[in-house]
């Protein structure tokens, strides 16, 4: 049985995830209409990602007899300057998680609640990867400065991505 305050912890973090795929749905309306139609679709690879998590964690809380408790999902932006905006503050949200998810997993260290660190383990290692791929598409992005056709070129790459 998950303790009362890991509960509420993981309950919080499930709304994080929640907002996070939310987040990642309105840069790719932001892509779709700005005619980048692989940023839009990496966007939504992403999305797709982030109610990943939020389910693992649902899950996680049924499997061991806890309760979900949906929260409110905070509307996100829904203008963005350029490409480059939106994956900067695509980053900067990426980093803003492994904190959140840190400070789960010392709440469950805290806690004794092997289950849950052992779970959380993969949202660690999980966390270095979003970084890594959020990343790399900025740096792309200030490689190519003001070019249109490097940035139809990237986009076009962007379309690529598939769903793990």
């Amino acid at each position: 049985m998950v303790s009362k305050t890991m509960q509420d912890a993981i309950n919080e973090q499930i709304q994080k995830e929640y907002h996070s795929s939310y987040l990642y749905l309105a840069m790719a309306a932001h892509c779709e209409a700005s005619n980048l139609p692989g940023s839009a679709k990496w966007m939504r690879v992403q999305s797709q990602e982030e109610l990943s998590h939020a389910m693992k964690l649902f899950d996680h809380m049924v499997d061991r007899g806890g309760r979900v408790t949906l929260q409110a999902i905070p509307q996100p932006a829904v203008e963005y300057k350029s490409a480059l905006d939106v994956f900067e503050k695509a980053l900067a949200h990426e980093q803003l998680i492994p904190a959140a998810i840190h400070k789960l997993y010392a709440l469950a260290l805290k806690e004794n609640d092997y289950p849950a660190q052992v779970m959380l383990q993969w949202f660690v290692t999980e966390q270095v990867e979003e970084e890594k791929s959020a990343g790399e598409v900025v740096d792309q992005l200030k490689a190519i400065g003001e070019s249109k056709n490097g940035l139809f070129m990237l986009d076009r790459g962007l379309g690529k991505r598939g769903a793990k």
